[in-house]
């Protein structure tokens, strides 16, 4: 998601929702395969990647990369691991962040045409 502004508080807005977006995405994947057999639930991470290039000061231009891993909650008899009660709170906890970062990218964008004057 490119939020059309090259700086480095852009990025970081913008890879945030990538991540965010992303694990949505595994996590509905997740939901979905409940009742698979051999089905392996995956999260996603990348609030350790942006955390180091913030403290680093050096955000990539194409912004950070998310990574994928498999889940370490324990497997079933039909060889799932999908725990729903734990994929239900955290879509609900990812869909919480989303809201947060987009009202942080909607109130950074007035603040700059306030500064700008063009309001």
């Amino acid at each position: 998601m490119s939020l059309a502004m090259p700086d480095p508080v852009s990025a970081v807005l913008s890879s945030a929702l990538d991540g965010i977006s992303l694990r949505q995405r595994v996590i509905a994947d997740n939901i979905a395969n409940v009742d698979t057999p051999g089905f392996r639930a995956t999260s996603v991470d990348f609030e350790s990647s942006l955390a180091a290039a913030i403290d680093s000061g050096e955000m990539p231009a194409e912004g950070i990369a998310p990574s994928t891993a498999p889940t370490q909650t324990p497997v079933g008899p039909n060889g799932n691991n999908v725990d729903l009660r734990k994929e239900s709170l955290a879509a609900i906890q990812s869909q919480f962040q989303y809201q947060v970062m987009t009202r942080a990218v909607s109130d950074r964008s007035a603040l700059i045409k306030t500064a700008a004057g063009a309001v």
